[in-house]
């Protein structure tokens, strides 16, 4: 019988549990984001920089914490954007992704993640506009 999660995403969970029982405030919550970060293959890492400094150029109002495990973005105590690098779920790319409090909405079908396999600045200028429409 095959198992309903794999052993990446119990993992994320076990993450997730731990991070809603910190009660951290900002700067802390921002020097676990940045310790995740630094934590990630070398690839990863410079991705995951380069998204976390085009988040907070954005909106240097960003609620910086990990979700999950992962860098995240909040706005009101709701995650609008995250970074999953490629390591955490053995997948070939990281993504940066989108949650319901990001105002991406268009029509009846729109991306809520994309791959990055890297950040030069075509993909920083496409980023930063997702970002800024995110946020509305």
């Amino acid at each position: 019988m095959s198992e309903t999660f794999s052993k990446e995403e119990r993992a994320a969970m076990r993450e997730l549990a731990k991070e809603r029982k910190l009660q951290q405030g900002r700067a802390e919550s921002l020097a676990a984001t940045l310790e995740r970060i630094d934590s990630m293959a070398p690839t990863d890492r410079e991705i995951a920089l380069a998204v976390h400094k085009l988040a907070l150029e954005v909106n240097s109002n960003f609620e910086v914490r990990t979700w999950y495990g992962m860098p995240a973005y909040y706005v009101d105590g709701q995650v609008v954007m995250f970074f999953q690098d490629g390591e955490k779920f053995k997948t070939r790319y990281s993504t940066v992704g989108f949650q319901q409090a990001a105002k991406l909405d268009s029509g009846a079908f729109w991306p809520t993640s994309y791959a990055i396999t890297a950040v030069d600045s075509t993909v920083a200028k496409e980023l930063t506009a997702l970002i800024k429409r995110a946020l509305g």
